[in-house]
C-alpha cells in the first residue's frame, strides 16, 4: 500500500510536465521555483543596478523614467545597439521570437498541427528566402552589419543569462524554450512588416471580374482614380516627363477563372501623418505628427526609447526584434510613416512538367529551383513541402496547395519584398539625419513596404513628404490580372527611378500630409495603382488648409477627430431615396436618430452605428448577388467607388438583384437596406449595445489570440474606417506622436500598452486607459550629464570577459 502514493506522485509529475491537447504542460507553470509566481512585479524596485555584460566595448548606462521608457547613453554606437537588443529581449523576448516564427512558417513547432496550412503558406510566399537576401544586403554594408551584429549580440547576451524559471510566461504556458537570436531573425521581422503592409494583390479576383463583367464595367468597379480626389501631392502639381516607359505586349491573355482566393487583409488600417511649416504655427516652428494605425496587441507592437551617442540623439518607437528607431525625432529632424498601399505583388500562370522540375519559359523548358521545406510539427513527424522557384519567384499555388479540387494550375509570385534591400540602413540614416539632404539619402535606400515618409527639419524649417519605395515600372493595368509566366515580355520593365517618386518639398500650402490615399492625380506620368482610402486624407487637408496659428494641442485634437466624411457625403444623397412613410414606427425612430446625427463617430453615438449597419446592408444589396457565386474569387469595389458611381448614375445596373424577377431601383435597395439596419439596431438597442463604443468597441488581444485574461477587451472607443481617428475593432493608433521642432524640441506621444511584455508587470498595459481617453505623455530627451528628474531607475553597464 505504501507504493500507491509514490506511484500517484510519479504519475502526477509526469502529467503536469506533458501537454494534453491544446492545454499547456502545467508542471513548469505551477512550480513554486519556476512557475507563474516568478512573474509578479516586485513591490520595490532597485533605483540603481550594476551589470557586467560580456560583449560590450565600453561602459554605458540606461535610465528609466516613470513609464519605464528606456534612455540609453553609450560612448560607442555598437554598444548602444547591443544594449537595445538586450533591453528588447529583457522586455519583449517572447513577442520578438513569436513574430519570427510566424514570419518564417514555424508556428507548428510550438502550437501544433492546426497551423500547418499557415506555415506552408509562409514558406511558399518565400518569407525566409526574402529574409536571406535581406541579410546578404545588410551584411554587405559595414554600418548595417555593425548595427545588426551588435543588436543580435545584445539579445543573445540576455538569453544566455536566463534560467528556465526566468523564461517569459508564454514559454511556460506553451512548454518550450527561447533559441539564439540571429540577423536572419531581424530580417524576418522586417519581411513580416512587408507582408503586413505590402502583400495586397487582387490579381485572381480582378482576372475573374474582367472576364465576367467586361472591360467597361471592370474599369468602373475598380478605377485607378475616383471622381473626387485628395492626393498626397496636390492635384494639378506639374510632373516632369518620365525618364523611362513600359511597353505593353499585344494581348493580356487573361486565362482561367480562379476559385482560390488571395489572402484577405485589412487594407485600411488608417495611418496618418502630416507636417506644418512655421508659417502656420503659433510658435513659428514646424510641427510634425504621426499616428500609424496597425493591428493592436499585447505586448504592444512598439517599444519606446531614447538612444544617445556622440553622433546621435534620437527618440521614438522601435520594433522589438530590430535595431534603431523607426518613427521619431532627433536633435535636428522629425519623421513619420504611413503605408503606401501600392500593389507590388503580381501572379504569373506557370506551365510545369515532370512534377515541379521544369517550367516553360520563352519557348524552352527551364529547370526550377526546388526548395524542400521541412516543417516541424509539435507532437508529430515533420511535414516536407517542396516549393518550386522560378524566374519570377516562388510558386505559391500549385496542385498540392491549397487543397482544392479546382485544378487551377501553378501560380508564381513576383514581389518587391523578395528583392535584396537594406531598410535597416535607411532607418540608421534617418536616426542620424540633420537636414533634408540627409533625409533624401535615407529615402534612396528604402525598398519595401512602400511608405509615405513625412519630414520636418529644425534648422531650416523645411517640411517634405516622399511616397517612397521600389515601384515596378509597369504599363497601364499590368499587375491587375494574372499574367502568362512563360513569356518574358510580361515582366516588370525595371522600377520607377527613385528620384522620380512622388514628393513635395516646402509647398506653398504650408503643409504636407498623407492618410493612405493615392499619391498623385492621374497626371503622374507613371502607372501606379493600389488600395487607397480617400476620406481621411480629404478631411486632414480641409482642416489644415483652414488652420492658422497652429499649436501642438490643435494637432492632438486633429489626430483624435471622429468626423466620418464618407457618412457626411453619403447621407444627404441616400436620404433622397428614402420613403419614411414606408417605415414602421420603430424604424422611423431610428431614421430620425440617423437624420439628426452630425456624422461624428463618438463612442456614445448611436447614429454612427446605424450608418455602419445601413451602409453594410446597402453594399450587400448592390453587390452580393453578383459577386457571391459558385466560390469564384471576387472582391467588392471600394466604398468610395460605390458611392460615387451611384451619385453619377443612380440607375447603375448592379443595383438590380439578378436573383429576383422584378427590377429593383436604387430607392428599393436603399429602403430595404435601412429597414434591415433598423431592425438590427432595435435588437442592439434593447441589449444596450447600440452606441458605437458598445457595438464595435476595440479589443487589444494578447498575441496568442487565445488568452483573454492577458488582453484588454471591449474598450469604449469611437472613430472607425474613413475617419482620422481610424480606431476599429482590432486596429487603431499604435503610436500617436506630435513633435514641435523649435529651439528646444517639445514632443508628446502615447501607445496602447506598456513597455513590458510580462503580464505580471505594472508596465504591461499601464498606458491603455490613457490612450483610450485620448491623453498624451510628454516625451523627454534626457542628457546623462544633466538632471535626472523623473528617472526611477538607472542601470550601469560594464564590459565583462
Amino acid at each position: 500500500m505504501r507504493l500507491i502514493p509514490l506511484v500517484f506522485t510519479i504519475a502526477l509529475v509526469w502529467a503536469l510536465n506533458h501537454k494534453w491537447g491544446s492545454l499547456p504542460a502545467l508542471g513548469m507553470l505551477l512550480s513554486p521555483q519556476h512557475g507563474c509566481w516568478q512573474h509578479a512585479d516586485p513591490l520595490a524596485m532597485e533605483t540603481e543596478e550594476q551589470l557586467v555584460i560580456p560583449g560590450l566595448k565600453g561602459p554605458a548606462q540606461v535610465w528609466f523614467d516613470e513609464r519605464m521608457v528606456a534612455h540609453v547613453f553609450a560612448a560607442q554606437e555598437q554598444d548602444a545597439y547591443f544594449i537595445q537588443g538586450y533591453l528588447h529581449a529583457k522586455n519583449r523576448l517572447w513577442q520578438m521570437e513569436l513574430q519570427t516564427y510566424a514570419a518564417g512558417g514555424r508556428l507548428c513547432e510550438i502550437l501544433g498541427p492546426g497551423l500547418l496550412q499557415y506555415d506552408r503558406r509562409k514558406r511558399r510566399e518565400g518569407m525566409v528566402y526574402a529574409a536571406e537576401k535581406a541579410v546578404s544586403a545588410m551584411e554587405a554594408d559595414p554600418v548595417s552589419k555593425m548595427q545588426g551584429d551588435a543588436y543580435t549580440a545584445g539579445v543573445n547576451a540576455y538569453i544566455r543569462q536566463l534560467r528556465p524559471r526566468q523564461y517569459p510566461l508564454e514559454y511556460k504556458l506553451l512548454g518550450y524554450a527561447p533559441e539564439p537570436w540571429s540577423n536572419l531573425k531581424t530580417a524576418l521581422l522586417i519581411k513580416y512588416m512587408s507582408y503586413d503592409l505590402a502583400s495586397s494583390a487582387d490579381d485572381l479576383e480582378y482576372t475573374n471580374a474582367r472576364q465576367l463583367y467586361g472591360k467597361a464595367d471592370f474599369d468602373r468597379m475598380y478605377p485607378d482614380f475616383t471622381d473626387q480626389q485628395a492626393p498626397i501631392i496636390p492635384a494639378g502639381t506639374p510632373f516632369p516627363a518620365p525618364s523611362a516607359r513600359a511597353a505593353p505586349p499585344p494581348d493580356s491573355l487573361l486565362g482561367d477563372i480562379y476559385k482560390v482566393q488571395t489572402a484577405v487583409q485589412d487594407r485600411d488600417k488608417g495611418s496618418n501623418n502630416w507636417a506644418v511649416s512655421g508659417s502656420k504655427t503659433r510658435s513659428g516652428a514646424p510641427i510634425l505628427c504621426n499616428d500609424p494605425h496597425l493591428e493592436l496587441g499585447l505586448p504592444s507592437l512598439f517599444y519606446e526609447m531614447q538612444i544617445k551617442t556622440p553622433d546621435m540623439n534620437v527618440y521614438g518607437v522601435s520594433l522589438p526584434g530590430a535595431p534603431g528607431i523607426i518613427i521619431g525625432f532627433n536633435d535636428h529632424i522629425g519623421w513619420g510613416l504611413t503605408n503606401g498601399y501600392m500593389d507590388v505583388l503580381d501572379f504569373y500562370r506557370m506551365n510545369f512538367r515532370n512534377g515541379k522540375k521544369e517550367y516553360r519559359f520563352n519557348d524552352a523548358w527551364r529547370p526550377a529551383s526546388l526548395r524542400v521545406e521541412e516543417i516541424r510539427i509539435r507532437g508529430q513527424q515533420p511535414y516536407l513541402d517542396t516549393v518550386a522557384y522560378t524566374v519570377w519567384g516562388p510558386v505559391l499555388y500549385d496542385n498540392t496547395f491549397p487543397d482544392l479540387k479546382s485544378h487551377e494550375g501553378f501560380l508564381a509570385m513576383r514581389w518587391t519584398a523578395h528583392d535584396a534591400s537594406n531598410e535597416l540602413l535607411s532607418i540608421y540614416r534617418l536616426n542620424h539625419a540633420r537636414n533634408y539632404n540627409d533625409y533624401l539619402k535615407a529615402m534612396a535606400l528604402w525598398n519595401c513596404p512602400a511608405q509615405n515618409f513625412v519630414f520636418a527639419g529644425k534648422d531650416a524649417g523645411d517640411i517634405a513628404i516622399w511616397h517612397n519605395g521600389h515601384h515596378p515600372l509597369r504599363w497601364k493595368d499590368q499587375g491587375k490580372f494574372v499574367m502568362p509566366g512563360s513569356d518574358s515580355t510580361y515582366a516588370w520593365q525595371g522600377f520607377i527611378p527613385q528620384v522620380e517618386n512622388p514628393h513635395s518639398y516646402n509647398p506653398v500650402e504650408g503643409f504636407v500630409s498623407s492618410a493612405n490615399q493615392a499619391a498623385t492625380d492621374s497626371t503622374f506620368p507613371y502607372h501606379m495603382f493600389g488600395y487607397y482610402d480617400l476620406f481621411r486624407g480629404m478631411r486632414i487637408k480641409e482642416q489644415l488648409s483652414a488652420m492658422q496659428g497652429i499649436t501642438p494641442e490643435d494637432m492632438m485634437t486633429l489626430q483624435k477627430d471622429n468626423k466620418n466624411r464618407l457618412a457626411e457625403a453619403a447621407l444627404p444623397f441616400l436620404s433622397q431615396y428614402m420613403n419614411a412613410a414606408g417605415l414602421t414606427a420603430q424604424q422611423r425612430k431610428y431614421w430620425k436618430t440617423m437624420f439628426a446625427w452630425d456624422a461624428v463617430s463618438a463612442p456614445e453615438s448611436k447614429g454612427a452605428t446605424l450608418f455602419l449597419l445601413w451602409w453594410e446592408q446597402l453594399e450587400k444589396q448592390i453587390w452580393d448577388d453578383d459577386l457571391v457565386r459558385d466560390s469564384i474569387a471576387l472582391v467588392r469595389p471600394l466604398e468610395k467607388t460605390t458611392l460615387f458611381w451611384l451619385m453619377r448614375d443612380s440607375a447603375m445596373h448592379f443595383v438590380d438583384n439578378v436573383n429576383t424577377p422584378q427590377r429593383e431601383t436604387l430607392q428599393d435597395v436603399v429602403q430595404t437596406a435601412f429597414q434591415l439596419a433598423a431592425d438590427s439596431a432595435a435588437v442592439l438597442d434593447k441589449a444596450g449595445k447600440l452606441p458605437l463604443g458598445k457595438f464595435r468597441g476595440t479589443d487589444i488581444r494578447h498575441l496568442s489570440r487565445s488568452l483573454p485574461a492577458l488582453s484588454r477587451m471591449g474598450l469604449n472607443t469611437g472613430g472607425g474606417r474613413h475617419i482620422i481617428n481610424a480606431t476599429k475593432k482590432t486596429t487603431g493608433p499604435s503610436w500617436r506622436m506630435v513633435v514641435e521642432l523649435g529651439k528646444e524640441t517639445r514632443a508628446w506621444g502615447i501607445y496602447p500598452g506598456g513597455q513590458s511584455g510580462n503580464p505580471g508587470s505594472r508596465y504591461y498595459d499601464n498606458m491603455v486607459d490613457d490612450w483610450m481617453d485620448g491623453k498624451y505623455y510628454s516625451l523627454r530627451l534626457y542628457d546623462e550629464r544633466k538632471s535626472s528628474d523623473g528617472i526611477v531607475q538607472k542601470i550601469f553597464f560594464t564590459p565583462g570577459t
